[in-house]
């Protein structure tokens, strides 16, 4: 990681972007990492890692596991906030658990980050899928159904942007599409209003999203259908789980706009 393409200026905090930089190292594949182990992933000195490691562990967010160290559930604080100041979970859960109960198939509500998409919400059926995820998984959002909507409703000045930035997921998709290619993609998915995504992040998996717009009728998430390729056909996600799809985004968005029109009352 290092300091490269680092913000500058008299109010840059280097020394928190350091702490933020190690705990960013921590991955799935990697839940206990030694010192070296996080030096050499985000480009710093060992004693500056050490001092950040006694610091973030004298804060209750890492704690020492045998030679390395791991992260602690206190971790998730910092994420769900966000999620919970957003409200999204509470007024689109009982949409995505109709949607479920109309499909028997799971689905997922994400936002963009850089270039992946961020999952901030799901409903699961119990199916085995070849990639697990959960609240906070990131994918790389061209080879997504829900990042291609996301993708599609981006201006052009910001969609070159976003596509500048390398994704930090940990994930090599199995489409890897040229400019031109994805250019064409998401000129289809800006015309129908819903993307498509058979088996171009992993074998095995389908997925059909749409956007979820806010009272302004900006698209501020995406939520999908996720299904087995060897269970469901294309011609199943696209004909029967669309339409219902289709209908949970639209009631999400419906009552997103209703809970921002709520006036607030401090007392």
């Amino acid at each position: 990681m290092g300091d490269n393409g680092r913000g500058a200026g008299p109010d840059f905090i280097e020394a928190l972007a350091r702490g933020l930089d190690v705990l960013r190292s921590f991955r799935p594949a990697s839940p206990s990492m030694t010192l070296s182990e996080i030096a050499a992933a985000t480009g710093l000195a060992r004693p500056t890692v050490r001092r950040i490691l006694i610091t973030l562990e004298s804060l209750g967010y890492v704690r020492a596991a045998g030679r390395g160290h791991t992260l602690t559930p206190r971790v998730l604080e910092l994420g769900m906030a966000y999620v919970n100041a957003l409200n999204m979970w509470d007024v689109a859960r009982p949409h995505m658990e109709k949607l479920v109960a109309q499909t028997n198939e799971s689905t997922s509500m994400a936002q963009l980050d850089g270039s992946d998409i961020v999952y901030v919400a799901r409903v699961a059926v119990p199916k085995i899928v070849t990639l697990g995820v959960t609240i906070g998984t990131r994918f790389p959002a061209p080879a997504t159904s829900m990042g291609k909507v996301l993708l599609a409703a981006l201006p052009p000045d910001t969609l070159a942007a976003v596509l500048a930035e390398p994704s930090r997921s940990g994930i090599t998709p199995r489409w890897q599409p040229s400019p031109g290619d994805l250019d064409a993609v998401l000129r289809e998915v800006r015309a129908k209003g819903w993307a498509l995504a058979d088996q171009d992040l992993a074998p095995g998996i389908r997925s059909v999203a749409t956007g979820v717009r806010d009272g302004d009728g900006r698209v501020v998430a995406a939520i999908n259908v996720t299904v087995h390729a060897a269970e469901t056909s294309v011609e199943t996600l696209r004909e029967e789980h669309l339409p219902r799809l289709l209908r949970a985004a639209a009631d999400i968005g419906h009552d997103w706009a209703l809970t921002a029109a709520v006036p607030v009352v401090t007392v």
